[in-house]
């Protein structure tokens, strides 16, 4: 079984985060429009304050979280809400107390890329087994080695490639284009054999696009319903519904410009004839008689290519002609001895 394998393809994730603000009415009507948009899964945050921030050191960061708290039944209405759907729910976990509640209704859990050195949450997620996807923000390529080995390490199930996945992230918000790097998905998917994609944190859907078409096989999105009116900081860089739809056609397009490994002439070339009127045919340079040897200064390629192409050029060099052939009039190998 594929685990991200996505309805077009790519597999699409909208993360809500704390979009809804700590609203669970905001947070429900999120996840209807995220679910009707035509992504594969939704995703949320779980989290208190007090299990993500110190309130000693950093009083300020702790309010913010705890205003964007949800309760264990609204995360779990929103679970069946995604199920109801038909779209996968899916959550990064920042509080250990939650998975005993919330393990039940994830197939996938996210690490973040704050988390990516979190290892006693890390160790306790790889030992529930469920497939995991690793955003790599703020990492070197040895943070990343290290976190890949410690999963490993705690549970062999992550050794299969379709358990694992990383995605390329730079955790600036919006990044600039020169900082998002996608290039680096090659050596991800090189260094660690795993599924490889992007999680998207600039202000509009072109890296998103070039993702897809260098190989990205999950795009992980932040998600709004509007960018207007807002000061927290996380809606400028979210995919409204409608946005994340024109994407979807993007990607079916890119699709289809990426197609086949196979090469081969295509059906619209056949269909159109275009082998024989683009290629070049062997034909007579003047006035040929029967019984001449042929050389080079005889032949002309011309199109369109009719029975023999250009590359028979040089085989007919030194061939006597069996019957004669007028100027511009093709010639194929039934009229040479």
């Amino acid at each position: 079984m594929n685990n991200w394998k996505g309805k077009h393809g790519v597999y699409l994730i909208a993360e809500v985060g704390g979009n809804h603000g700590g609203n669970f009415d905001k947070a429900q009507k999120l996840t209807q429009l995220a679910c009707a948009s035509g992504v594969d899964a939704v995703k949320f945050q779980i989290y208190t304050a007090d299990s993500l921030a110190t309130r000693v050191e950093d009083h300020e960061r702790h309010a913010h979280y705890k205003r964007l708290e949800l309760t264990p039944d609204q995360h779990i209405a929103i679970a069946e809400m995604c199920k109801n759907n038909g779209v996968t729910y899916s959550a990064s976990v920042w509080d250990l107390d939650a998975l005993e509640w919330i393990d039940p209704y994830i197939k996938f859990y996210k690490i973040g890329s704050g988390d990516l050195t979190a290892f006693p949450i890390i160790e306790k997620i790889a030992q529930i087994g469920k497939p995991m996807i690793i955003s790599t923000g703020l990492s070197t390529l040895e943070d990343v080695k290290e976190a890949v080995e410690f999963i490993r390490s705690i549970n062999n199930n992550y050794r299969n490639p379709n358990n694992l996945a990383l995605l390329q992230c730079n955790s600036s918000y919006p990044t600039p284009d020169s900082d998002t790097n996608l290039h680096v998905m090659k050596i991800l998917a090189d260094e660690f054999n795993v599924v490889v994609g992007y999680s998207d944190h600039t202000i509009d859907s072109y890296a998103a696009e070039i993702a897809v078409a260098m190989g990205a096989e999950i795009l992980e999105l932040h998600f709004t319903d509007s960018k207007k009116n807002t000061s927290f900081r996380d809606h400028q860089i979210s995919f409204t519904a409608p946005e994340i739809q024109e994407l979807i056609s993007q990607i079916e397009r890119i699709k289809a410009l990426k197609g086949s490994t196979k090469k081969e002439p295509t059906r619209s070339e056949i269909n159109a004839g275009m082998i024989q009127s683009f290629r070049r045919g062997i034909y007579a340079a003047r006035d040929l008689s029967k019984g001449e040897v042929l050389e080079y200064s005889d032949l002309v390629v011309l199109r369109p290519m009719i029975n023999v192409d250009g590359r028979s050029f040089n085989k007919m060099v030194g061939k006597t002609l069996k019957k004669s052939v007028s100027k511009l009039k093709r010639i194929d190998f039934s009229l040479l001895d």
